[in-house]
């Protein structure tokens, strides 16, 4: 005889899933109906992370910050553009565009479920590519620019986001563009912003956050894996529909690790040896996570790898600034 007693919702599963869909990872649950929640899951705020951290290595490496409560400032107003602002920006269009993707891949999304009607979702991209782009300005003219880099930057940064999502370009719908425009949103822009706030950005910093992104497109493959589905089905090109999960998997770490252990070799030949050391030793716990988890099922362990492997990442990301700043 089946068991036909009814299972009993666990508590812990359900404030998971809650925790989950706010912040707009995966393994979301449906069914929020505050609208400021929903617009806030919109736009995905563990995506912001990494260009706050951004930010602050960008300010470590003009060697200019130092810590006066005007300075404090000026780096938080900084990542509410990077963060909240413009990725928040990136990710309601974003979602917007991919809204019959993520029907299939992830129909518990704000705009595939109805919690939320399109007209909103509109007026939330304007309302965030608006009030990033007048933030850029008056942190240029706070940080007495004599050129408006940060405005450029947020300029550029926010015409790259609109052509990763929308027709015709879609650069999302080739995984190598696609994943290096986004590697490049998380690693080169708000670097390149948190140097141009303190200091002058000069082509040197330009090319090493630029190089330095190659890494972010392996993260940015990653984000890749669990829409393969959907992706499939609707012809984007991403890399584990190119080269299947495995494959894709192994080209992810890879990217990663090689970019920063390059990076690692250009620390010490600008003789930042101790920094160098630093990003290399932060390579190992790196690859052990990537073999422990993500090499072994990237479908299934994909969140788990990048709590567990990317923080070395990041932390290298920040030596880097430093020897960048006391190299001068």
């Amino acid at each position: 005889m089946s068991d036909l007693t009814p299972t009993t919702p666990n508590p812990e599963d359900e404030r998971s899933g809650k925790t989950r869909q706010l912040l707009g990872m995966k393994g979301a649950s449906a069914g929020e109906t505050s609208i400021w929640k929903i617009r806030l899951q919109l736009m995905k705020p563990i995506t912001w992370i990494p260009l706050i951290w951004g930010v602050v290595c960008g300010a470590a490496s003009s060697g200019e910050f130092t810590w006066t409560l005007e300075n404090v400032l000026m780096s938080a107003a900084c990542m509410l553009l990077s963060g909240p602002l413009l990725a928040g920006y990136t990710q309601t269009l974003n979602e917007y565009y991919d809204r019959e993707i993520d029907a299939v891949n992830e129909p518990y999304r704000p705009i595939p479920s109805g919690a939320i009607p399109l007209p909103q979702v509109i007026t939330q991209i304007w309302v965030l590519l608006i009030s990033g782009n007048i933030l850029a300005v008056l942190l240029d003219t706070w940080a007495g620019n004599s050129f408006p880099t940060i405005t450029c930057i947020a300029v550029l940064g926010s015409f790259i986001a609109y052509i990763y999502s929308a027709p015709p370009l879609k650069l999302k719908q080739n995984g190598w563009f696609g994943g290096y425009a986004l590697g490049a949103s998380y690693i080169a822009f708000p670097w390149c912003t948190g140097h141009a706030l303190f200091g002058e950005l000069n082509w040197k910093i330009v090319v090493f956050s630029v190089v330095y992104s190659l890494a972010g497109l392996g993260i940015a493959i990653v984000n890749d894996f669990k829409s393969v589905e959907g992706d499939r089905q609707f012809g984007l090109k991403s890399l584990p529909v190119m080269f299947g999960v495995d494959k894709a998997a192994w080209i992810c770490v890879t990217m990663i690790d090689v970019f920063q252990i390059a990076i690692a070799c250009y620390l010490i030949y600008i003789h930042q040896q101790l920094y160098g050391a630093i990003v290399l030793l932060l390579v190992i716990p790196q690859m052990t996570f990537q073999d422990m988890y993500f090499l072994r099922d990237p479908l299934k362990n994909d969140v788990k790898y990048q709590a567990s492997a990317q923080p070395f990442l990041v932390l290298g990301m920040l030596v880097a600034g430093l020897a960048l700043g006391h190299a001068g």
